[in-house]
């Protein structure tokens, strides 16, 4: 088994807010008075050791079809139960950093005035102790929740307006599928209800802006057939996302890692699905024009790796057409999008999934994506030109959805 910085220090992290949690939790059932205290201690500890040693097993059991489902659910539960002790842990920081202070304080009290009586121990808050348990099992709570969340598609209609919209384009709909990540999925049934909602909107155009795949072409399988459903009068048009290129694995050589992409490429085919590689399509409606523009993966994140040429897919894109841009990372909107092309109208992008997690409700909205993405969610305007983020359609990692649903966006052309 390899051992990695990053295993090291996640491990190490793991074990003192374990065992952190584990002292703050012995005191208070003690202190409490708490009858069969120590059968509770024990079974947290028993948690604790089961959930780090589960750590282990984990790469070989989700990479065993049978077992990849339950691998990916059990993980997520393990990394909800830290998450959970580590939200509690920070109040009971909070508590045991005002203890220190009022335990100086009153050893700072003994010395000035000898003579007087003072009570040498600072108990726990409760207050502060409560709250951290609320907090921390609300946490866990909600991320076991969003587990039924993961197929529970969401139609957003959003209209976007420009005066270079030609007169037969008026209206146009237009369905963005964002960041399926097939190899998460383990319910074809429930993707084929997705799919039937993307029909039933009969789009004009469809769209899909990047990561069909986790790592592996094959990882589409069965899902070909479910996909290849997917129709539109003015075609299907896609581009690659920074997880399509199989970045993320181990290759053995570098032509096995090219014959990855190769493969997804003709699937993208197979599905009729037209892929855009640095490049651009003219798409007609009546006598009159419009432009889609797709580029490969390109991010202002600098550990994301740059396959995009904006200026390779911009060739002899005719500048009074109205240009939709295909960019799979919503940074490189603010980064090069808005500074060099401005004539580029509105820009489709995906990549955050909203982090799979957050709030939205009329007025306000936060995932913690937003420190890490101005643009992560939605429609932002920036002068002439927009920009939609899709918070996508599948789930990566946690396998589910908090919050922020999966999301099947269509968009309303208009003048």
């Amino acid at each position: 088994m390899r051992i990695t910085f990053f295993g090291v220090v996640a491990t190490t992290l793991y074990l003192i807010i374990d065992l952190y949690v584990f002292w703050v939790l012995r005191s208070y059932l003690l202190s409490a008075g708490i009858r069969r205290s120590a059968l509770v201690q024990i079974v947290y500890l028993a948690m604790g050791i089961g959930s780090l040693l589960f750590f282990f097993f984990v790469p070989k059991l989700i990479q065993t079809a049978a077992w990849k489902p339950l691998g990916m659910t059990v993980f997520a539960l393990v990394v909800s139960w830290f998450l959970a002790r580590g939200v509690a842990s920070l109040f009971f920081l909070v508590d045991d950093l005002r203890r220190l202070i009022q335990w100086g304080g009153l050893q700072a009290y003994r010395m000035a005035i000898p003579s007087a009586t003072v009570d040498a121990g600072v108990s726990r808050s409760v207050f502060l102790s409560w709250m951290g348990v609320i907090a921390g099992s609300g946490l866990l709570g909600s991320l076991v929740y969003g587990f039924g969340n993961k197929y529970r598609y969401e139609i957003r209609k959003q209209k976007v307006r420009s005066s270079k919209l030609p007169p037969a384009f008026e209206g146009l709909r237009i369905v963005q599928l964002s960041d399926i990540h097939v190899g998460s999925f383990d319910d074809p049934s429930a993707v084929a209800r997705g799919i039937e909602r993307v029909i039933a909107l009969q789009p004009d155009l469809i769209v899909f802006t990047g990561d069909l795949v986790n790592n592996l072409a094959t990882e589409v399988g069965e899902y070909e057939k479910l996909f290849s459903r997917l129709s539109a009068p003015l075609g299907v048009y896609s581009i690659l996302g920074n997880h399509d290129y199989g970045d993320y694995v181990a290759w053995e050589t570098a032509e096995r890692k090219k014959e990855n992409l190769d493969q997804l490429k003709s699937i993208h085919a197979r599905m009729g699905w037209r892929l855009l590689l640095n490049e651009n399509v003219v798409l007609t409606r009546g006598d009159q024009q419009i432009c889609l523009i797709g580029v490969e993966n390109w991010s202002a994140r600098g550990n994301f790796k740059r396959y995009g040429n904006l200026a390779l897919a911009y060739e002899g894109v005719a500048p009074d057409l109205f240009q939709i841009l295909l960019s799979h990372d919503p940074s490189h909107f603010e980064a090069e999008v808005s500074r060099s092309y401005p004539a580029i109208d509105l820009t489709l992008s995906g990549h955050t999934h909203g982090m799979q997690f957050g709030v939205e409700v009329p007025g306000f909205r936060w995932s913690p994506v937003q420190y890490v993405y101005n643009r992560w969610a939605g429609l932002y305007t920036q002068g002439s030109q927009q920009l939609y983020v899709n918070r996508g359609f599948g789930f990566l990692g946690y396998p589910g959805r908090v919050g922020i649903l999966p999301e099947i966006t269509l968009i309303e052309l208009s003048a």
